[in-house]
């Protein structure tokens, strides 16, 4: 008989009014945290978005450029100072010296991609056989280096040794260190890639669920509201109220900081890093081609292919339609502004058009180079190759230099703003989350103490 009457009870307790206050409030606790839930795991992905792109495989694919930048130029320095012989001394000691420094820069750049490659082995592997073929070409380079300065030549090709152990220094740089180099760049490009095309789907999605949790909320401390207006037969309670206006807030907050955030990695992805990345190829297969000018010079049975090389290069930096490098020239010099290849996307604006037109003024004095060339003036043409062309792509490189810079800025605006948002984010949340709660304890506890 007391079994049955205590089973009957319990509809009648779970009917009354503090056990409905309780389910009431339950529920409303609940949907506050998933509310919250749904802030912090939005907040979570867009900062580890922001980390990888900012600070972690962003800058190491940027690393990875600027050693592939710096191989290349190393070994257009090496053909500069064999092709100059006895006859300019001073622009000799500059390539030389400029060589140096590249290959302190190559050397850093290792480094730093190593330490940026943290546990991925394949990486690692990667950057140590750079590394260990980086020491074999400088040995080849070094001794080509030796032997032309023992030969005392003319400017223009050295003796067939010295071209011969250049040829080996040249084909191991072309052929192995720089592809290895690019592979690197591609591998973190990747990586940056998918992160970003992740975080682009899940944080909007995210910023959905803050939305929709925070709708929940919102009406479920409504609900308790009224429930208690209407049984109590009173006003709305205040610090219910607060509760509710502070959760309005905290949803319209955190999904505008979610928005900055999307924003931000839009930014950083698309006209930051992008441009920089495709910047920093672009100059070092611009490098590359400056190199392939005294290659061209260097080695007269290989002129052909140095000549072929470079135009496939100037391709790629510049798209046009042309079979050979005469045409290349020509339409470069006369054609529209709508080029395709690296640099198309990335001519506009002032800056971009500063690039267009030296680049222009780099193809026609590679032009008058090569027509020197084919008319056998080899002494003019050696001048020309330390002057006119010289002068033309450092001209051009400022201007790709510059644009990198204004890339540069907007990377690390929005990679500054997006953290920025972050952090305030992080900082008011736990005082939401502490303040509604104690308001909602504020708001329920008078009324369920009526009933001790």
């Amino acid at each position: 008989m007391t079994l049955v009457q205590t089973r009957g009870a319990a509809p009648e307790v779970r009917q009354s009014v503090p056990g409905r206050i309780r389910v009431i409030s339950g529920i409303t606790v609940a949907s506050l945290a998933l509310l919250f839930v749904a802030l912090a795991v939005g907040s979570s992905s867009a900062r580890d978005g922001l980390q990888v792109i900012g600070r972690d495989a962003g800058p190491q694919v940027v690393a990875a450029a600027g050693l592939y930048l710096a191989l290349s130029d190393m070994d257009a320095q090496v053909a500069n100072a064999l092709l100059i012989g006895r006859g300019y001394a001073r622009q000799r000691s500059e390539a030389i010296d400029r060589y140096e420094r590249q290959r302190s820069e190559a050397n850093k750049a290792l480094l730093e991609a190593f330490e940026l490659s943290g546990d991925n082995p394949a990486e690692r592997r990667t950057v140590q056989s750079v590394l260990d073929g980086l020491g074999r070409y400088e040995r080849l380079a070094g001794q080509a280096l030796l032997l032309d300065e023992r030969s005392k030549h003319a400017p223009g090709p050295p003796p067939e040794d010295v071209v011969a152990i250049y040829r080996q220094a040249t084909d191991l740089m072309r052929l192995e260190l720089l592809p290895q180099a690019y592979n690197l760049t591609l591998e973190n490009g990747t990586i940056v890639r998918r992160t970003y095309d992740e975080k682009a789907l899940m944080v909007p999605l995210l910023r959905v669920a803050v939305l929709l949790a925070g709708l929940i909320a919102l009406g479920c401390l409504l609900w308790l509201q009224v429930f208690l207006a209407r049984r109590f037969r009173r006003v709305f309670g205040p610090a219910l109220l607060v509760a509710t206006v502070t959760t309005l807030v905290a949803v319209f907050f955190g999904e505008a900081e979610l928005g900055r955030d999307v924003e931000a990695l839009r930014q950083a992805k698309s006209a930051g890093f992008d441009s920089m990345l495709t910047l920093a190829k672009t100059r070092a297969i611009s490098n590359s081609m400056q190199g392939d000018q005294s290659r061209y010079l260097l080695d007269k049975e290989r002129a052909d292919t140095y000549e072929h090389t470079y135009l496939d290069k100037s391709l790629s930096v510049m798209y046009v339609e042309a079979g050979n490098l005469d045409t290349y020239h020509s339409k470069v010099a006369t054609g529209s502004n709508n080029f395709l290849g690296l640099l198309g996307p990335e001519l506009v604006g002032a800056q971009g058009a500063k690039v267009l037109g030296a680049y222009r003024g780099f193809q026609a004095a590679d032009d008058d180079f090569r027509e020197l060339v084919r008319s056998g003036r080899a002494n003019e043409a050696v001048a020309a190759r330390l002057g006119q062309v010289t002068a033309s792509f450092d001209a051009y490189d400022r201007t790709l230099v510059a644009l990198a810079g204004q890339h540069e800025d907007v990377f690390k605006r929005a990679i500054s703003t997006g953290e920025s948002a972050l952090e305030e984010l992080w900082r008011l949340l736990p005082f939401a989350i502490g303040g509604i709660g104690l308001l909602v304890i504020g708001g329920v506890w008078p009324r369920l103490k009526e009933y001790r």
